[in-house]
């Protein structure tokens, strides 16, 4: 095979005139270029740590203090008070020195110092200064003067270009609450869901717990937020994440969609082409720390934390028997792709550069016309990452940690991402587009259980008539860091890269490219069974899941804000009216809410049921009126309230989770942590952000709109909701839950959201027609291009 040749840089044999020394200078050269394209990769991360390290300020200011202190001796001035003279006495090197030159060394000495102190002092400044929340609980609009002060000495002391990275050494620690305040506030979250009897019985187990234990473990949880970058961040991937030992596809995995209105090419391949290189663009930019930082939409100077980002590329998760781990690569120059039940190695640098897109489109296009059948076993191997996990991390140590098995294994665990050829067609399409969603949705959460590899941080899925979609891995970060990066790619392929006129991609190819390389593997009868007992269980939860995706285009944000509302609180409000007219009942709500303003910050819950949400929603009258325009403004009001708590670090959920995790560690149970931690998330709730609106135009553009994303039911008798706001006129929902729960239909909760939504703007703009009479419009379904 030609591949396998040009893998071999020499050879050589032995002859009765010698050796016959045979060398491809071919691979030689690959081999040099891949190490000085290493190198530069290190120097590069060396020349960031250093500009990262010294932030607020820059390399060159150091020049600067050296020259003002210099200047200032020659005026026969000492700004050191003395210290540059002890320093001139106690130099190691006197005896060799001048007397001039002595003093320019000790003068240069404590001008680094003297940078050094001032870099200290600005961090803390910074730091200091990115612990002040007050700002986010003041009326909008109307800022204090406080708060003006401190945005522009924010502004003074956060630098100019930062680099990705530049503020993680500014971000405050994220706080741990004191213990009655999460207790409090927790009986505040139940008492809508319980009776006079419960949460009688509650409050005790709260008041023992917090005068008694509770104090302990915050003894034990203020020692680790000393100690640690975040007290929550590596216990909440351990515990919540890694050691889970169901499968992960469904009930941890979640999903990105493509384009809603239009497909920028039919074109499989060529679809492929573009993106992946614009992948590998983004991922450039992300070693060189050349993204520019993500800030809160409502301020440019308050930096989010990146962390979440360092392991978005050539990142896998491995099983294992108790809990698995997250290995990380510095860098990958292929791709793996399946295709067909086949797994092909495809590497996107060719002499030290990066393929064109028509290039990657010839290569993918290589591997559909590829005829070459599957190896015995392979076609289904990827149900093992959908299955169990105990049973995976067995086989994978039995069958898969020597010989060809583990080399092919070790080649799709180290790529930089995954991508799957899908030989079926999705999207918004045919005579039925909301089913054709649902598909659509269901495909890219579990596909056929083996047609995925989950344990990649993403899979991109492209479909044979040019749809793509994203899969992701939830346990190395959010949603909302991947999908920063699914956003840039779309405007890169789109606006940037674009296709010529056939729909391929544009530019030539180097025909002699070496082609993808088919990978090997030897799959013994016995894992032949273990893929197949994945694939069964993997197969009944896929079968299980219901889904319903539909873009909502009544209305959106804009008539939302004109009513002075928060369109979140706003949505949050007709999701809790939703359920109670779909379930009869209030139940524990779970949303989203991300704590990056703090360093390694993940996510907090914002509990949304609340004592204020059930007094409107139970008045099931929503005709304008004095009282219900109150009931409805107090449960908004007090739901932005949680939110800003929960952004701010003065959430309930991770702390009382920490300090679960404690009690486990010193082997005592907490009757009142056993309950709250097994109380069921019925309705799961979650944001996708629109984080590059500014390069998205829905109003001259709106064909090219994204639905955002989804994910599975977290109960089996609950809702999954995921939303996304798009623009001024859409809200997009994705809504899951399980076929076999008998109380739970994603359509008619669809259709209570429908209702809700329009009976709450009702409230709000009563000179707006009836909910009945507003005519539920359709979105006009545009032919694909």
């Amino acid at each position: 095979m030609a591949e396998a040749h040009q893998a071999v840089a020499f050879q050589f044999t032995v002859t009765p005139e010698g050796i016959d020394l045979q060398m491809s200078h071919q691979a030689l050269t690959e081999i040099y270029l891949s190490g000085m394209r290493s190198w530069k990769k290190r120097i590069i991360r060396l020349k960031n740590s250093v500009i990262t390290g010294v932030y607020p300020a820059s390399p060159s200011s150091w020049l600067f203090v050296v020259i003002a202190i210099l200047a200032t001796m020659y005026t026969r001035s000492d700004p050191s008070m003395g210290l540059i003279a002890k320093i001139q006495e106690h130099l190691p090197v006197s005896q060799s020195m001048s007397t001039q030159c002595q003093a320019v060394v000790s003068a240069v000495l404590f001008s680094t110092m003297l940078w050094l102190l001032l870099i200290f002092t600005m961090r803390l400044c910074l730091k200091q200064l990115l612990s002040y929340h007050r700002w986010m609980f003041e009326q909008h609009g109307k800022m204090s003067n406080t708060t003006k002060v401190w945005v522009a000495l924010v502004r003074i002391f956060s630098g100019r270009k930062p680099l990705l990275y530049s503020y993680q050494g500014s971000l405050p620690n994220l706080p741990v609450p004191a213990i009655k305040d999460t207790v409090k506030r927790y009986l505040e979250s139940v008492r809508p869901l319980m009776d006079d009897t419960k949460y009688e019985r509650m409050t005790k187990l709260a008041e023992e717990f917090e005068s008694s234990l509770g104090n302990r473990l915050q003894w034990y949880l203020k020692l680790k937020a000393l100690w640690a970058s975040n007290y929550v961040s590596d216990w909440w991937e351990e515990y919540i994440y890694l050691r889970g030992r169901s499968p992960i596809m469904v009930n941890s995995n979640y999903y990105g969609m493509d384009f809603l209105y239009v497909t920028p090419t039919p074109i499989q391949a060529a679809r492929a082409g573009n993106s992946i290189h614009a992948f590998f663009l983004y991922r450039r930019k992300l070693n060189k720390e050349e993204i520019k930082p993500v800030s809160l939409a409502t301020s440019t100077v308050i930096p989010l934390c990146a962390a979440q980002c360092e392991r978005m590329f050539n990142t896998t998760r491995t099983p294992g028997e108790e809990t698995d781990t997250v290995q990380h690569w510095q860098d990958s120059d292929y791709i793996v792709v399946y295709h067909r039940g086949r797994y092909f190695r495809l590497r996107v640098y060719q002499a030290g550069r990066l393929l064109s897109p028509r290039e990657i489109e010839f290569q993918i296009q290589r591997i559909l016309d590829d005829p070459s059948p599957p190896c015995k076993g392979e076609a289904k191997l990827g149900a093992l990452t959908a299955g169990d996990r105990i049973p995976w991390a067995k086989a994978r140590m039995k069958y898969f940690s020597s010989g060809v098995n583990k080399r092919s294994l070790d080649c799709i665990e180290k790529a930089a991402f995954f991508v799957a050829l899908d030989d079926d067609e999705q999207g918004m399409m045919g005579d039925d587009p909301a089913a054709s969603l649902d598909r659509y949705a269901k495909s890219l959460l579990h596909g056929k259980c083996y047609d995925r590899w989950f344990d990649k941080s993403f899979s991109v899925v492209y479909y044979k008539n040019g749809k793509n979609g994203i899969n992701a891995e939830h346990s190395w970060a959010d949603a909302p860091v991947l999908s920063h990066l699914w956003e840039v790619r779309k405007i890169k392929e789109k606006w940037v890269l674009g296709y010529n006129a056939e729909g391929h991609c544009k530019g030539d190819v180097d025909s002699s490219l070496p082609r993808p390389q088919k990978l090997s593997w030897e799959i013994p009868p016995e894992c032949e069974e273990q893929i197949s007992q994945s694939l069964a269980v993997a197969q009944a939860l896929a079968d299980d899941v219901d889904f319903h995706v539909f873009p909502f285009q009544d209305f959106g944000k804009g008539k939302i804000k004109k009513c002075r509302v928060s369109p979140d609180a706003f949505i949050q409000m007709a999701l809790q009216l939703a359920y109670y007219r779909d379930q009869k009942r209030f139940c524990l709500t779970y949303e989203a809410s991300m704590t990056r303003l703090f360093r390694e910050g993940r996510t907090e819950t914002v509990r949304s049921c609340t004592n204020e949400s059930r007094a409107f929603v139970q008045e099931d009258d929503y005709r304008f009126s004095g009282e219900n325009f109150r009931l409805f403004r107090t449960a908004l009001e007090k739901h932005q309230l949680l939110y800003r708590l929960a952004m701010t670090g003065a959430g309930i959920d991770r702390h009382l989770f920490c300090l679960y995790v404690v009690s486990k560690y010193l082997g005592v149970e907490s009757p009142f942590l056993k309950e709250v931690l097994s109380e069921p998330w019925r309705l799961s709730t979650s944001q996708t952000p629109v984080q590059l609106s500014e390069m998205f135009d829905p109003v001259n553009h709106p064909e090219y709109v994204s639905p955002g994303g989804g994910f599975g039911p977290v109960a089996d008798d609950g809702y999954g909701v995921s939303y996304c706001v798009v623009g001024d006129c859409m809200i997009n929902f994705h809504i899951s839950c399980k076929r076999s729960c008998p109380v739970t239909d994603t359509h008619k909760f669809g259709a209570q959201i429908r209702k809700a939504l329009h009976d709450l703007l009702q409230l709000l703009s009563p000179t707006q027609k009836e909910p009945s009479k507003v005519e539920e419009s359709r979105p006009e379904v545009k032919k694909d291009l």
